[in-house]
């Protein structure tokens, strides 16, 4: 099957969908996605979109917190297109029916969480991905213009004369098929399920990068990956993610005893940045030998299981009951800060090769993203992804960094792992604690695994199975490359044998170029 259209749009999230409604209004749009449509870690997005419409907020409040969250790392301009877009992107989609909840006087009501220092989050009780999925999906299914083929895996990006022109694509066991396009834009999402322990759902497995790395695209902060401290841990039971919202409402943290314990590690307590409060839950339970639990129980009920309906059905669905049994949690992958170098246009290194959303890195979350600036991000940059798309080809402008050529492992010294393998692996050595040992070791097995992965086809053969483990290995190898490299423990990378900030030699970001 091969399809022709103005622009090609690979992903179903919120940057990917609003990239395409943009599109559409200057050519044919065709939107590839590997699974259901709805299946994206945008409809799995609990909290909700932060962005600067109180009256007590303003985008210059948003950055200060946003670079802040960011620990020394994020590029200003971009957080200033993230908060002075926001508020208009967002106000569109209360235009267009977003059902965000409201407050009596019929203003969207705001929440807050850890490390915002305002109200400022917009939500649809505890399922605001969800609600944008919805009225995306609705705009996108009444357009003419755009069409959608589900069930399409890409596995390769069409590269000629050093120019992206579209992307090889399977449905199914045999059907291979090309669609080229002007201008393709990765919407791909994240990569969660690099890791064993992660809130993503199966289809976050890095797909975008992974292509976009073969094709010779700037990769840049691997390194930096977000670990939610607030993770369902009942044996048996899926790791479901119990929001940050639920803090931000009033939950505490507390160990076996009943005793809070984060006031011990940031003035902040159970609002501090992720990453502060992820490694203080293992801190906690290395110390006690028992569980971290939240707990809501000394807040309402009613307005517990009102604000939280879904988060609640699952905890009922494992046993218990949100709004007054302790709820065991621990930390799991949640978001990659790094992935394709872009600009703040959505453009790659590669001409005709855009990337928007959690797949693409522009540098706005810095070492470590703030709490709902993830569906900003891809609202804000999918329109700034579109309207590069539609405009006359320019050149790039990345941020600046430090340049590393990689080549991949030469001849295969080991047989090709399973998923499980593979995840288990970075989540043991490549996880929330990290030591050179750990990083050498795995590094070492990631490139005998790649190897093997090559060797026996990769991700060019319609064996969706190989093709899902080579793009784990493949992800996997450049975090921990990356993870290896940076002696210093900042925002969400955290070094056990550097576990200092080091700005005097690590101020910087690092992107690799692959070369096959």
């Amino acid at each position: 099957m091969d399809l022709r259209a103005d622009f090609l749009v690979i992903g179903s999230g919120i940057a990917g969908l609003r990239a395409a409604l943009s599109l559409a209004e200057a050519g044919e749009v065709v939107i590839l996605t590997k699974s259901d449509p709805g299946e994206s870690n945008t409809g799995y997005a609990q909290g909700g979109i932060a962005a600067a419409i109180g009256a007590d907020d303003s985008p210059e409040l948003h950055a200060r917190d946003t670079i802040a969250a960011g620990d020394g790392l994020c590029v200003p301009e971009a957080v200033d297109r993230l908060v002075h877009d926001g508020p208009r992107d967002v106000r569109e989609l209360l235009d267009w029916g977003a059902a965000f909840d409201r407050d009596a006087d019929g203003r969207p009501s705001l929440g807050r969480e850890a490390a915002h220092s305002v109200r400022r989050v917009l939500h649809a009780r505890d399922a605001t991905g969800r609600e944008i999925t919805r009225l995306l999906w609705a705009r996108v299914s009444a357009c003419a213009r755009i069409r959608l083929l589900d069930d399409a895996g890409a596995t390769e990006l069409s590269i000629e004369d050093g120019a992206c022109t579209g992307v090889r694509f399977v449905r199914g066991a045999v059907d291979v098929g090309t669609a080229t396009a002007r201008r393709t834009l990765l919407a791909t999402g994240g990569a969660g399920q690099v890791f064993r322990e992660t809130t993503n759902p199966a289809v976050a497995t890095g797909d975008g990068i992974a292509m976009a790395a073969r094709a010779g695209a700037r990769l840049t902060d691997l390194e930096f990956v977000q670990f939610h401290p607030t993770v369902l841990n009942v044996e048996g039971a899926p790791r479901f993610l119990l929001s940050e919202a639920l803090r931000g409402e009033g939950a505490r943290l507390v160990n076996e005893a009943g005793e809070a314990f984060m006031t011990r590690d940031d003035p902040a307590g159970d609002l501090a940045p992720r990453d502060v409060v992820a490694r203080a839950i293992v801190r906690e339970v290395e110390r006690t030998g028992t569980p971290v639990y939240l707990t809501l129980a000394h807040l309402d009920a009613d307005f517990v299981t009102r604000r939280f309906p879904t988060i609640a059905r699952a905890c009922a669905h494992a046993g218990f009951n949100l709004a007054r049994d302790r709820i065991p949690v621990s930390p799991a992958a949640h978001y990659l800060m790094g992935g394709v170098a872009t600009d703040l246009d959505a453009r790659t290194s590669i001409p005709g090769l855009f990337a928007a959303g959690e797949v693409a890195c522009t540098g706005v979350h810095g070492a470590n993203r703030l709490a709902s600036n993830s569906l900003l991000e891809g609202l804000v940059f999918g329109a700034r992804a579109a309207a590069a798309m539609k405009a006359a080809p320019q050149p790039a402008a990345l941020m600046v960094g430090e340049l590393i050529d990689v080549r991949l492992p030469g001849r295969a010294s080991a047989a090709v792992p399973t998923a499980y393998e593979v995840r288990d692996l970075m989540w043991r050595s490549v996880g929330l604690l990290r030591i050179a040992r750990g990083l050498e070791a795995a590094s070492a097995q990631l490139d005998a695994w790649l190897a093997a992965c090559e060797a026996a086809g990769g991700a060019r053969r319609c064996d969706a199975e190989l093709r899902r483990t080579t793009t784990l290995v493949t992800v996997g190898w450049f975090i921990a490359r990356a993870a290896l490299r940076r002696h210093e423990s900042r925002g969400a990378h955290f070094r056990a044998d550097f576990p200092a900030r080091d700005d005097l030699h690590w101020s910087k970001h690092v992107s690799d170029v692959l070369h096959t």
